[in-house]
């Protein structure tokens, strides 16, 4: 498992990006509201595969290049690191407008496969998502110890979060969306994630 205190600064970091709404959550929600909870948990469920996905393949390669290659290690923390700084200005600079998923498939024929595909996409096809992954795990990975429980451990985070916030997407419908479109409560969404994504970068950057 990844050290305690580095597990404090993670939990809440990946919760309030997580729960920030995106590609995922928006999709999340319009299900829930069309097809019901219980057909979108399908779609949950390939949404997490895929995640688990990409953030293995980040973790994987990320260790790669810090055993094999530590000097380009140092400065791809540096790079990460900007990176994360500057998605966190962004997300300050974000007028709060919720994500517009215009290919959902939203009848309730859809299979449990066709259901189940489309979260594995929206996952895996996202370039932020890779890039995002790529920049904010490795500093939560500690070189001294062994790899595979510090990703089981920062893995079942991940899952865990990501399935609560979907859920809660999907469980809310129409009074999440109209608490999420009201006022700037988007907004201070956005703020609240990107402040902790600008302090992680500084982190990466200076650890």
């Amino acid at each position: 498992m990844p050290d305690f205190a580095l597990l404090a600064v993670f939990i809440p970091t990946f919760f309030f990006v997580s729960i920030t709404p995106g590609m995922c959550m928006t999709l999340a929600m319009t299900l829930g509201m069309t097809i019901g909870v219980r057909r979108t948990l399908w779609m949950m469920l390939g949404e997490l595969v895929g995640v688990a996905l990409v953030a293995t393949a980040a973790v994987m390669g990320v260790a790669s290049i810090m055993l094999n290659y530590p000097e380009v290690f140092q400065l791809f923390k540096w790079i990460g690191g900007l990176y994360l700084g500057y998605v966190g200005v962004q997300m300050w600079r974000a007028r709060g407008k919720m994500a517009v998923v215009s290919d959902t498939d939203t009848r309730a024929s859809a299979s449990q496969f066709s259901l189940m595909s489309q979260g594995f996409i929206t996952a895996i096809a996202n370039p932020k998502g890779w890039a995002f992954m790529v920049s904010l795990l490795p500093p939560f990975i500690n070189a001294e110890r062994a790899l595979a429980p510090q990703l089981i451990g920062l893995l079942s985070i991940i899952m865990v979060t990501e399935f609560v916030s979907m859920l809660a997407y999907a469980s809310g419908g129409k009074s999440l969306r109209l608490f999420l479109s009201r006022g700037d409560n988007i907004r201070w969404l956005n703020r609240i994630a990107g402040s902790l994504m600008i302090g992680v970068g500084i982190w990466l950057a200076i650890s």
